[in-house]
């Protein structure tokens, strides 16, 4: 048998009591402006950066990685300039992409806690192939510690990638 409950006064009263309404819009503004300032970074430091073409949304994502990645990622970004003139840029996935036509990548670059991993997609067909191998079999792996980073090598793989056909994403 179900009880029947009365309400009292006191209790109407205290669910209809307004909340205290300036403290939780301000949380929710400083919540956006503190994002838009400053990307989140997922798990092992690799920054949450929007879906985006073009070389802003790349900008980001660099400036957004931590310590000494940011200043590799520029050197990274320049190299890459420099060797394929009028390269496309994109950030799809958190992480930055490159290639010689639009929707067609070549290069792709992820951080991790302690080192920047780049993705050749056509990587196996490049000489010497980079050291790093996939379960996939065309991609190579190239990682990027502190203070190791062979700008020549680099250059490179990425003018040899870039004369590859890339990967449709």
């Amino acid at each position: 048998m179900a009880r029947k409950t009365t309400e009292t006064p006191a209790r109407a009263a205290k669910k209809t009591a307004a909340k205290p309404a300036a403290a939780k819009p301000a949380k929710s503004r400083k919540a956006v402006v503190d994002t838009a300032a400053k990307p989140a970074l997922l798990s092992g430091g690799n920054p949450q950066i929007a879906k985006g073409y073009g070389d802003a949304p790349v900008q980001a994502y660099i400036a957004a990685m931590p310590g000494w990645k940011s200043e590799t990622g520029r050197r990274l970004d320049a190299l890459i300039e420099r060797t394929v003139p009028g390269v496309r840029k994109a950030v799809k996935w958190n992480s930055p992409l490159y290639g010689v036509e639009d929707h067609v990548w070549f290069l792709g670059v992820h951080v991790f806690a302690n080192y920047i991993k780049i993705a050749f997609f056509r990587g196996a067909s490049l000489r010497p192939v980079p050291p790093g191998k996939s379960k996939q079999k065309d991609v190579r792996y190239l990682d990027i510690r502190e203070g190791d980073f062979d700008e020549a090598q680099f250059a490179a793989w990425v003018k040899q990638a870039s004369q590859l056909p890339g990967e449709k994403m």
